[in-house]
Order: structure tokens, then sequence, then C-alpha cells
């Protein structure tokens, strides 16, 4: 008993001794907080927006620094910055390319709210500048695998009949290529052209062509500017494991009216754009119309069939872009914008084709204080198409469409000069039906149609840009997806089999609405990094993972407007991507000439692929034809760019690989995708000779894209079948795809009436006629001449779009 007691006695003083220990601690961490608090308090915070004095516009990148030091803050993409300064007098510089820099003295004894307001620079032509960034942003700032395009860069780019394309203007970026002549679809770094998340104001679109690929659905008149990211993605961003393309709208000016327009060789557009009331709320509509058929009509013969047919075909598009924005205070301020564009083409009582985008969107910005900024957005997004078709007494019928609904709020915390912390969360619902098909056959009918397909994306995210030291920035975040596929319908079983077949059917469950068939959960880390070496260079470097959960079902790698998707399910696993990426960033010149050398590497699991001979079309049961599988990416850019001066542009050079490794194809081995491009060779430069008087050029170098030909035949009853020995898929390429384009712009000399301008845009695209291959295809020969003893003969012949130089001239006009 004793021994217990005394036991007892010594545990009893133990922790008494810890108990005090704990206290001291305790003590010593309130005071170190209290000191760092008070420290803290001698801190204050200056913030506000930066404007465009001319028109209200957010100047998304200007920044504000105190002068003589590194400290300081950029604005986001709504022109809002927040900066903290110890307390005391400080002077401050904000600045941005092409505008005024503006210098305030200000005691920084409170918080403080300001709002700044810049004007543009009287430019002479020796120092135009064609960015709208930092000298030096692509040495100080952690983004890497970035490119931002203005308006003003766009529209200085030659473009297929003279019209402004933002698609065909960042093709010409290192590490992005075209998927066939005058396609609008894009691949980044090897990936699918479903890998890119494009965004209108935050709203996605699924297919952003027009006229079966030739055009882009971005109205120029509407567009601010242009964010493409291939690497080093934020945690905000998710749903895509290749790129995202941010494409923000014109606010619409809060200053006076404007009107902007173009009279073009295929279609015109018009843009007004004003207040509604002055500085406090604006609008924008912006509207395209093509009107090749309305030309053509009037000169058709109904007398022969073939013109009186196309006198009565359908062949147009239009679209509509609308904003309208409303500074409710300083606080707040809300927006609304909305897209429609539609695309027509048939021939009454043949074929009909009919398909487009609807978007809508709503977003509230609100400044909680000097350093907390949310962004709420909610969004509306269907794509849908109809094709239709017949003859005497047979007709069909198709319709699809996908819809998205979704809301996301967003917080930016402006910690202090050396720490940003942006978090948030979002909600994504896909509802999708993969087809309703109708039809008829001398006098019986059917219908066929799909369940609806049900999808639900839950995400968090968190993340840091971080001044570790003064030549070390980091950006680090997390970003933690969920998802799950959800009744109401039928989810398939199917059996294993031998790979690259069919796989058989083994049962059908029914669900009800809202119930869950499965979930996936995905963690996706971002590390974002950049040393400054000296004022003229840097060394960057960034990982990512990205997690998609939907997927295109296209056995073509063009983009088509007939493109189905297909979600994630109890059979097709999300897409997961990690990529790692690193860079060497110089300037030249007092930063007028910008180089760039990267190089990257991307893993893909659960890459989409198919069977062969795949039945992908009305098919309940499609994803039986469907393969899962590892894909990988890896390849060099190289990046110069001129922003100052006379003479500008870049020059862009990759070199890559992307692969494919699917279960049951190519022997089970690695096999070249459909997407890889080994050399890619682009240069977009211009020439200012006068304030009246400038010219630019296009040149676009691409080697061939893999495809499967067969390497040697069978002959059975006289019919040659082909065969490809190696069983190895894109055992070749096409042949290598390049093209010249230039464009001459006259500006019009001003007249007393200053407020209207007006240019010209004459243009040539595919100057020497290159006859670009779309596809190869084989065609039989029975003999040759008139012998049919003779053996058959099989020819390859290439099937090209555009075959010839294609004029135009576009006359531009802007009124405020």
């Amino acid at each position: 008993m004793c021994g217990n007691a005394k036991k007892k006695k010594k545990v009893s003083i133990h922790l008494q001794r810890f108990f005090k220990n704990c206290m001291k601690i305790k003590l010593i961490f309130l005071s170190l907080l209290f000191s760092l608090s008070v420290f803290a308090q001698e801190k204050f915070t200056i913030s506000g927006y930066i404007k465009d004095a001319k028109n209200g516009e957010a100047l998304t990148g200007a920044t504000i620094l105190k002068q003589g030091t590194v400290m300081g803050a950029a604005a986001n993409v709504y022109g809002f910055y927040s900066l903290t300064l110890p307390k005391g007098e400080h002077t401050l510089v904000v600045s941005f390319i092409g505008y005024k820099t503006f210098t305030l003295s200000v005691n920084l004894d409170k918080n403080i709210t300001k709002k700044f307001e810049l004007s543009e620079e009287g430019t002479d032509l020796a120092e135009v500048e064609v960015t709208a960034q930092a000298d030096d942003h692509n040495i100080k700032s952690v983004e890497m695998s970035v490119a931002k395009l203005d308006i003003k860069q766009i529209n200085k780019i030659p473009a297929l009949l003279g019209e402004v394309d933002v698609i065909r203007a960042i093709q010409l970026l290192p590490g992005v290529t075209t998927m066939g002549e005058g396609a609008t679809g894009f691949s980044v770094r090897g990936g699918n052209i479903d890998q890119n998340l494009i965004l209108m104001d935050e709203a996605p679109v699924y297919n952003s062509s027009h006229l079966f690929g030739f055009f882009s659905i971005f109205n120029p008149d509407a567009v601010k500017d242009v964010k493409l990211i291939k690497g080093g993605i934020p945690a905000q961003y998710g749903g895509r494991v290749s790129s995202i393309l941010d494409v923000r709208m014109k606010e619409g000016n809060m200053k006076k009216m404007q009107v902007n327009g173009g009279i073009g060789t295929i279609f015109s557009r018009l843009s007004i754009e004003a207040p509604i009331v002055k500085d406090k709320a604006s609008f924008i509509i912006a509207g395209r119309r093509s009107y090749i058929d309305a030309l053509v009509k009037p000169f058709l013969n109904k007398e022969k069939p073939l013109q009186n047919q196309l006198k009565q075909a359908d062949y147009y598009f239009y679209d509509l872009t609308a904003k309208l924005n409303w500074r409710i205070n300083d606080k707040n301020t809300v927006f609304a914008s909305g897209y429609l564009g539609r695309d027509v083409f048939g021939f009454p009582g043949l074929f009909g084709f009919d398909n487009g985008n609807m978007t809508g969107t709503l977003r509230w910005n609100r400044v909680f204080n000097q350093k907390l900024f949310m962004n709420a957005t909610a969004f509306y997004s269907n794509y849908s198409y109809k094709l239709n078709f017949g003859f005497n007494d047979q007709s069909f019928k198709w319709t699809s469409n996908l819809i998205n609904y979704s809301i996301k709020p967003d917080f930016t915390y402006f910690l202090n000069s050396k720490n940003t912390i942006r978090f948030g969360a979002q909600a994504l619902m896909y509802d999708f039906l993969p087809y309703d098909a109708t039809g008829g056959n001398q006098g019986s009918n059917f219908s066929i149609k799909s369940d609806k397909r049900y999808g639900v994306e839950y995400a968090v995210y968190a993340g840091n840009e971080q001044k570790l030291l003064p030549r070390l920035t980091i950006e680090y975040g997390l970003r933690v997806s969920m998802y799950t596929y959800v009744g109401k319908g039928k989810a398939y079983t199917f059996r294993d089999t031998t790979p690259n077949t069919e796989l058989p059917l083994e049962s059908i469950k029914e669900y009800k609405a809202g119930e869950i068939i499965k979930t996936y959960i995905n963690p996706e880390p971002r590390f974002a990094a950049n040393y400054v070496i000296n004022n003229v260079s840097s060394i960057k470097t960034s990982y990512n993972r990205m997690a998609q959960y939907l997927q295109l079902i296209s056995n073509t790698a063009a983009s088509t407007p007939l493109d189905v998707y297909t979600i994630a399910s109890n059979n097709l696993k999300p897409l997961v991507a990690d990529q790692v990426s690193t860079g060497y960033f110089r300037n030249f010149k007092e930063n007028m000439f910008e180089t760039s050398a990267e190089v990257f590497y991307k893993h893909l699991q659960n890459q989409l692929d198919y069977i062969d001979n795949a039945n992908l079309f009305i098919n309940p049961t499609v994803e039986n034809q469907l393969l899962q599988g590892l894909g990988r990416a890896y390849g060099l850019e190289i990046y110069l760019k001129k922003t100052k001066g006379k003479f500008n542009g870049w020059i862009s050079y990759t070199l890559s690989r992307t692969q494919r490794k699917m279960r049951g194809i190519s022997n089970d081995d690695w096999f070249m995708s459909r997407y890889d491009r080994t050399h890619c060779f682009n240069t977009s430069l211009s020439y200012d000779f006068t304030k009246y008087w400038s010219a630019s050029v296009n040149f676009v170098y691409l080697s061939g894209t893999p495809s499967t030909f067969p390497d040697a035949r069978i002959e059975i009853q006289g019919i040659a079948v082909p065969y490809n020995t190696t069983n190895v898929r894109n055992n070749y390429r096409v042949t290598p795809y390049h093209r010249l384009d230039c464009g001459v712009t006259f500006n019009f000399r001003k007249n007393d009436y200053r407020k209207y301008k007006q240019h010209l845009v004459l243009s040539v695209y595919n100057v020497y006629a290159r006859k670009n291959a779309y596809s190869i295809y084989f065609q039989q020969m029975s003999g040759t001449g008139n012998d049919p003893l003779l053996p058959m003969q099989t020819e390859a012949r290439r099937f090209a779009v555009v075959g010839t130089f294609i004029p135009a001239i576009t006359y531009n006009f802007n009124f405020n």
C-alpha cells in the first residue's frame, strides 16, 4: 500500500510539474501572439479597384507597388487589389502596360479604400507594346505554361476570310495544334480535344465552332482577353486534364456609348455598349450573322436542278452575346451575361442539320473587407444538335443535348504582401440525352430514345501564393473532387472477355431518380515554384493532378458538331492526369524580347479508346465498345516573343510525342495517338510601316497526324480486302501540314469628327494554295487502262478541305 501511495505521489508531482510547464508555454505562446497582434496592428491595408479611365473596364493584372521595393499586389480579373504595408508614409506606383503610371503618396495610419482610373498613353509607333502585363511579368510571376492574348493582339493576326478568330489565334502558341484545315478543335500538349475546358465568362461551351469548324463562336467585338493555361493549373480550376481556355467578355462601357462593327466577306457583326447609369451600370450586346446564303441565292438558276436545290438550301450561322453589370455600391457588383448561337445547314426534303450553344451566367462580387474578396458564380450551359434526312418514303431525325448547372463561390484572401490565399467550392450537375431518334420507312415508324444520364460533381479547393524569399515564390494548393453517377435510368454491367472485342452484357439494373449508382473521389494536388536568378531570368517548375468526369465519344481526331459525350459511370472510370513541367525564362534588351524553354511530361490513367470496328452511333450499351488504358505525352516548347517597337510578334517550336497503351490494341504496346505531331513550328509577325499602314504574316508547319493504313491485301473472288500484317494502330503518318497567311491593314485618316474610326483589312489565307490532307483514303481500280486481266490497283487519295488560296476583305469601324 505504501509503495502504491509513493507511486501515486510521484505521479501527482510529475503531473503538477507538467501542468505548470504547460501554463508557462501557454503564457509564452499568448505573449507571442499578443506581440504579433500588436505588430500586426502596425500594418494597414489599401484596397480597391483599378479601372480604365476611358471605359471603366477592369485592368486585370495592373500592379500597385511601394516605390523602390518589391512589395506590391496585382489586380485580379475583376480589377480588385489589396496591399498591406507597415504604418507610415508610403509612395505607391500604380501601373499597367500602355497606360500612364500613377504615383500617390499616402499616410497609411488606417485601412484605406481607393479606386484608380488609368488613362491610355499617347502611343508613339516606336514604343507600341503588345502585351497586357508588366515588362518582366514572365520572369517574376509564378505562372508558367500560360499564354495571355488581348483582343488587340488577336486583331493583328491574319485570319480565314479576314475574320478575327480567338481559337485560331491560340493555335499559333507553343504546345497547341490544330486538328485539321478549318477546324477550331485544338489539342494541347497531346491531349484530346475534349480535354480542354473552354470557358465563356466562366460558363463551359462544348463546341466552340461555327460553320463546321471554320470560325469560332467568340465574337471579337465582345472579347476582352483570352488566357490559356497548359500547366501549373491553380486549384480553382478542374474538370479537364489538358488545359483551361478562359475567355473573358467585355463588361460594357461605363463612360459613354460605343459602337463597333465590321462588314466581311462571309458575315457581318455589330456590337453596342453603353452606360445605363454612368459609372454605375452598363451593358454590351454583340451579334453576328453570316450571309453567304443571301449573297449566293439571287444568282442561282432554279431551272437547273442542282442550282435549284442550292437556292432552297439553308446554310448560315448566327450568334448573340449580351452582358450587363451593375455596381450596387463599393462593396457589391453583379454581372449577368449570356450567349446564344446556332448553325443551320440543310436542303428541304433531303437533309438538315442544326446545332448550337446557349449559356447564361450570374456573378456577384462582394468585398467583405480590405482583405477578403468573393466572386459567386451560377451558370447554365446547353449544347444541343439535330440531324434529319429523308428521301421518298424514308425519314430519320436525331436530337441530342448536354446541359450543365453549376454554382461556385470563390474567395480570395489577401493575407499580406507575401501571401494570397484562394479557396472555394463548386457543385456541377451533368444532365444529358445521348440520343432521341425517330424515323419511318414506307409507312412504318419507329422511335429510339435513350435514358437521360445524370452525374453530379462536387469540389472544394484551397491554394496559397507565397513569397518565401525575395527571389523564391511558390504556389501550392489542393482540390478534392467527388463525382456521383446517379439515376434515374438503367445501369449496365458487362463481363470481361477477349481484349479488343465487344463486352458481353451481364445484367441491367433500374435506378430511381437521385439514387447513387457509383461514386469516385479524387484528390488533386497542385504546386508551382519560381526562382528569380536575376532581373532578366528565372527558373520555374510545376506539378498538377487533374480529374475529368466527362469524355468525348468520337473516333475522329477533329471536333465535329455530332460529337457525343459520356460521363463516368459504373463501367467507365474518370480520366486522371499527372503533369510535371520545368522551364527557363529569359528576357533581353530591357524586356523587349521574351524567351522561354519548357519541358513537360504528362501521364494519363483511364484514357478512353475504342475497340476495332466500334459501334458508337445510337447504341444503348455503347460502354461495351470502349476501352480504358494509359496515355503519355512529353516534349519541349521553345518560345521567342518581341513585345516592343514597330516590328513585333512571336515564333514558337514544339518537339513532342503522344502515345496510348490499351489492352488488346497494337500488340499491347504503346502506339501513337491521333493527336501526335512530332514537330510544330508557328510564327506570327506584324510590322507597322506608318500610323496608317501595317502588315502581318503567319506561317505554320506541323508534322502529319498518325493514321492506320494497310500494308497488305487479300484478294477474295476479285475483291481486294486491305490487311494490316503488323496489327499496329496508327502505323503511318499523313503528309505534313503547312500554310502561309498574310494581311495588310489600312487605318483611315481621322476626320473632323474624331470619334469615328475605321480601317480596312486585306488578307490572303493559304497564300501558296497548299492542299493539306485532312485525311487519306484508298480507292481500288480494276486493272490498268482497258485491260481487266491486269492486277487490281489500290490508289491512295488525299482529301483536302481547302485546296487553294482564299483572299478576303473586311471593313471595320468604331464609333464612340
